[in-house]
């Protein structure tokens, strides 16, 4: 039976003791019970009624609520009331949507792991995926990766990349697109809405400028084509591994993992064929290398002494190591070079000493086609076009070199990207 006062007090609230229902106005209750140690248990309610019903809204213990704070609660209620709403009905969805929007928090790191996971069988090799998490772990998660992933905003985003913007462009540009793609991935999931903030056009591009314009590429270093006979003809005279795959790749211009990778099972000696695998191109897509002379004679002579199904063995390990021809150019006085550079070395001589299409020499670099349109119609590989040109290339570059002939040039920067 509910007992009225006027007003409870701090004091009487502290010495109420009997059970029962000690009023305080405007629908505010004080409920004493006896609890199971028979000790007074105290606990707020307010009273109220919808449609005739009378019904009984818990405020929370004495213990956690005192009695100032009980009474906005009651304040709070009767507000509700006066809209014509129930306030224990207001709570409920209250809590539901709490709880709904709890169920849809997520951090960005833990976005991150589930892209990551969602896209990992696309990638062509672990190592991309590690990249990926790597990037984020070192300049993301830091600055938000602990954030729920709807407060990432420009300001955020900002703060992890513009710090290396001009020191580590073509790093800050990858970890930029990668923010905007776990963005993009939260917002069709549920987790996020808005515009996404890591955007470059029409966005970050008003903040930052340009990669190409905070610092000069840097290419690979590559050898005048005018001094890759001699240079071929001095790696003939090295009895090593290292500098027949070498000369392999600059033979048939391909890149250093394609021949360090290169199988027996991918090469036919009697077609005067080497099949690249999709799985190991750039590109993921097989490209076939016809083979001239020399590199024949290169394979078969891999092949007498032939240890595993790798065609440059290594001692240590079953295929050569990037690293020894690091070592070889090291060793013949060449730091001035890469390895890499030798495919902007065709690419030169192809278009300075050759009347052959930039297609064809494009398709023996194995590069993919930028326009859509002209790779939806061009779906072979121009091997037979391709043949003379790879012969004539070896032939230049096995040419006999006389010493007068050959001037030393320091090595220069290719003219373009040839990845």
């Amino acid at each position: 039976m509910a007992r009225t006062i006027n007003r409870l007090s701090h004091r009487k609230v502290d010495t109420l003791k009997h059970p029962g229902m000690y009023g305080d106005g405007g629908g505010l209750y004080l409920q004493v019970t006896e609890g199971a140690d028979g000790t007074p248990r105290k606990s707020w309610l307010f009273r109220y009624s919808v449609g005739g019903r009378e019904r009984q809204m818990g405020l929370g213990p004495l213990s956690d609520v005192p009695l100032a704070e009980a009474r906005d609660r009651a304040l709070a209620a009767r507000e509700i009331r006066r809209a014509g709403k129930d306030p224990i009905a207001e709570r409920e969805a209250a809590r539901a949507e709490a709880s709904l929007a709890s169920a849809k928090t997520m951090s960005f790191d833990d976005c991150a792991t589930a892209y990551i996971a969602a896209h990992r069988a696309g990638w062509r090799n672990t190592k991309h995926a590690s990249q990926w998490t790597n990037t984020i772990a070192t300049y993301c998660s830091p600055v938000f990766g602990k954030l729920s992933v709807q407060l990432v905003d420009v300001g955020l985003v900002m703060k992890s990349i513009e710090p290396i913007w001009a020191t580590k462009p073509e790093t800050a540009g990858r970890v930029r697109g990668r923010v905007e793609r776990i963005l993009d991935w939260a917002k069709v999931r549920g987790y996020r809405d808005g515009e996404n903030p890591a955007r470059w056009r029409g966005h970050l591009d008003h903040l930052l400028p340009a990669r190409g314009k905070v610092r000069r590429v840097q290419h690979h270093a590559a050898l005048p084509y005018i001094e890759v006979a001699a240079f071929v003809t001095a790696l003939r005279g090295r009895d090593a591994i290292a500098a027949r795959a070498l000369e392999f790749a600059i033979l048939t211009a391909a890149r250093t993992s394609e021949v360090l990778g290169a199988r027996w099972s991918e090469v036919d000696l009697d077609a005067r064929l080497w099949a690249i695998p999709a799985e190991r191109m750039k590109a993921g897509r097989e490209h076939r290398v016809p083979l001239a002379d020399r590199a024949i004679e290169i394979l078969k002579g891999m092949k007498a002494s032939k240890k595993n199904d790798y065609i440059f063995y290594g001692d240590r390990r079953a295929a050569l190591s990037n690293m020894s021809l690091l070592m070889l150019l090291r060793r013949m006085g060449r730091n001035d070079i890469t390895i890499h550079g030798f495919r902007s070395t065709f690419r030169d001589w192809v278009a300075e000493q050759t009347d052959c299409p930039s297609a064809v020499a494009e398709m023996a670099l194995a590069h993919s086609i930028g326009n859509a349109v002209e790779a939806a119609y061009r779906r072979g590989d121009m091997l037979d076009r391709r043949r003379p040109l790879m012969a004539q290339w070896e032939n230049y570059c096995t040419k006999p070199v006389t010493s007068a002939s050959v001037t030393r040039m320091t090595a220069r920067r290719n003219k373009g990207s040839l990845s």
